[in-house]
């Protein structure tokens, strides 16, 4: 069975937060009067201050006010040019006191280490067009065949035999039988290619993934079961997976590592026919998606035919001033091009029907966008995948290891989004063997058409090690349009446009004078073609949300859901920009000062009762 997951353990305790780090103690950082007052100054200031991100404009702004900060602080950023930068751009960038660690073309930029004190400088530049730091990144953890329908499509004939998954993340370890053909000759994993700069084999004997992350996501999308009779099998065990290790042995690396592996598999698309990239990782959202140069990157993926496929975060339970864990959605999964996955729980069922929300699955709308998202949901809670020897999870939490036929610990126990997003890549991957033709949009559409629509309207989850009970709403901005179901996505033959950008995923609203949130389709800033989701063009008069919260008029937020702009201080922190904060908003979410607390948080595999 895909993702089996692994029985309770009675007194178990407090269980580890594998993925994502120690327990969350996350700093909420309020943000400064950066934004306006200190705006004001000298003529073109605005437009120079524009072109940084609101991080680094914190950094600007705070700088006069530490003694010494500016000469002796620098800062890892990227940098966006007008075209693909040039030798002159990276001259001046060295004049500067900075140096050029990586070119970024796919975004038509360059990681950099700049000071501090020539960021005003370098972003007054007219060639430059944005400037955001270079972001820690990490993974995304906290499936079931029965609740998810893979069975029917093996049954069909479909494996995902000759589709690529590209996995970008702390690597492969392709040793493991279970990633080998049908016959055990040949690995599956056709390319490894490290960007990190950090070794790929240690003492322990671990070789490609340090960490332990990635094999286990590699596992969920293509496992076949090998070592364990099948029963630890992956939702494609046909598919062939192309490694780019983006993260470290600590499951740890930054915007522009992920972002050079995502330029590496647009290159290698052909030769390994990659329809398909994982991304089960995330962090914190700094600005918006139209100026982040990491969704620029995915959006780049997607419009050269690739499916990208990303894991919502686990920020589910962090409720700042009363938000529930809304708006908690993580870079890139923020993106409206891409599909982005929440995580469920089995409950101890096989059934689709005992399926509820993990807490911990980051909700929208996201940040400073207000896109709807997560835009479906898949088992992702304790899925034992495989594990990889003498990485660093596994030395870590050898409870959580299962053994396999052979008497070995061939598989490991993680939980979170990280798990949910690969069972939806992996599906993709037999659909893209049943109908190549499709596009992304297409893809991403009739996986949301076909979603099992969760008929509920909140379950309560009590979680012993913290001794607190949270309450989860199903509304879409928490479970999308519903829980994968591979076996109705499979057998649909339903077409949305093939243009580029015509399942963009909608975005909400906020009307002062009804108090309610709309869902808005299209955006015509990236494209005004974005027509699946209003219903009539393409669905007739199918709803593809599954939420009972969206009706005739498409109101999906007011006084009939859990909480209203009644609670000012919580519906600030989501809406931002829609009631004048959206500054204040993003800064308690997400703060300047978090850093690695994005990888910090509760998910691999807390115990839900």
């Amino acid at each position: 069975m895909v993702g089996t997951q692994k029985p309770q353990k009675p007194g178990r305790g407090e269980r580890h937060s594998a993925a994502w780090g120690k327990r969350l103690s996350l700093v909420l950082l309020l943000a400064t009067s950066m934004a306006f007052g200190q705006r004001s100054g000298a003529p073109g200031k605005w437009s120079t201050l524009d072109k940084l991100s609101p991080d680094l404009v914190q950094i600007v702004n705070a700088s006069p006010h530490l003694a010494g900060f500016q000469a002796k602080t620098s800062v890892n950023a990227i940098i966006q040019y007008r075209t693909n930068p040039r030798a002159e751009d990276f001259s001046k960038v060295q004049k500067l006191g900075g140096k050029v660690t990586r070119q970024l073309n796919l975004v038509k930029g360059a990681a950099i280490s700049v000071p501090t004190s020539s960021l005003l400088e370098l972003a007054s530049d007219p060639r430059v067009t944005f400037v955001s730091v270079d972001h820690p990144m990490q993974v995304a953890d906290d499936l079931t065949n029965g609740a998810t329908g893979v069975a029917a499509a093996w049954n069909a004939g479909y494996t995902g035999a000759g589709v690529g998954v590209a996995v970008i993340d702390s690597g492969i370890n392709d040793s493991h039988p279970d990633l080998w053909n049908s016959s055990e000759t040949t690995s599956r994993v056709v390319y490894h290619q490290d960007f990190t700069g950090t070794p790929t084999t240690n003492s322990n004997g671990a070789k490609y993934d340090l960490y332990g992350h990635g094999t286990h996501v590699a596992g969920i999308i293509g496992g076949n079961g090998y070592l364990s009779g099948g029963e630890y099998a992956g939702v494609a065990p046909g598919v062939t997976l192309v490694d780019l290790r983006a993260l470290d042995e600590n499951g740890a690396g930054t915007d522009s590592t992920v972002i050079a592996a995502i330029q590496e598999a647009i290159a290698l698309q052909n030769t390994y026919n990659i329809r398909v990239i994982n991304l089960s990782l995330g962090r914190g959202i700094f600005e918006s998606y139209t100026q982040d140069p990491l969704c620029q990157a995915v959006e780049s993926a997607w419009k050269s035919g690739i499916v990208v496929v990303i894991a919502a975060g686990n920020y589910g339970r962090l409720s700042v001033d009363g938000s529930d864990g809304y708006g908690t959605i993580t870079a890139p999964g923020n993106d409206p091009f891409v599909i982005t996955v929440g995580a469920t729980k089995d409950n101890g069922s096989a059934s689709p029907s005992a399926e509820t929300l993990a807490s911990y699955s980051s909700k929208g709308p996201t940040t400073y966008d207000h896109i709807v998202k997560p835009d479906l949901v898949a088992p992702g809670n304790d899925v034992v995948s495989l594990a990889a020897p003498g990485a660093t999870l596994e030395l870590a939490f050898p409870a959580e290891l299962v053994t396999g036929t052979d008497g070995n610990n061939d598989y490991f126990t993680l939980s979170g989004t990280s798990m949910a997003t690969p069972g939806v890549a992996g599906a993709v991957a037999l659909m893209l063997q049943e109908q190549s033709a499709l596009t992304p949009d297409q893809v991403k559409a009739r996986l949301m058409k076909t979603t099992y629509k969760m008929g509920l309207t909140s379950t309560s989850a009590y979680v012993p090690h913290l001794q607190q009970t949270f309450v989860d709403y199903y509304d879409l901005f928490a479970v999308g349009s519903g829980l994968l179901d591979v076996q109705t996505a499979i057998t649909n033959t339903d077409l949305a446009p093939a243009t580029v950008g015509a399942a963009l995923s909608p975005t909400a609203v906020y009307n002062p004078q009804t108090g309610v949130v709309s869902l808005v389709y299209g955006n015509s800033s990236v494209a005004s073609n974005s027509v699946v989701w209003g219903s009539s063009l393409v669905w007739g008069t199918a709803i593809v949300w599954g939420s009972a919260e969206v009706n005739g008029t498409s109101i999906v937020w007011g006084s009939s859901l859990p909480w209203s702009d009644n609670l000012l201080s919580a519906f600030s922190v989501v809406w931002g920009s829609s009631t004048g904060s959206a500054t204040t908003a993003s800064s308690l979410v997400w703060g300047a000062a978090v850093g690695n607390a994005d990888a910090a948080f509760s998910d691999a595999g807390d115990d839900e009762q």
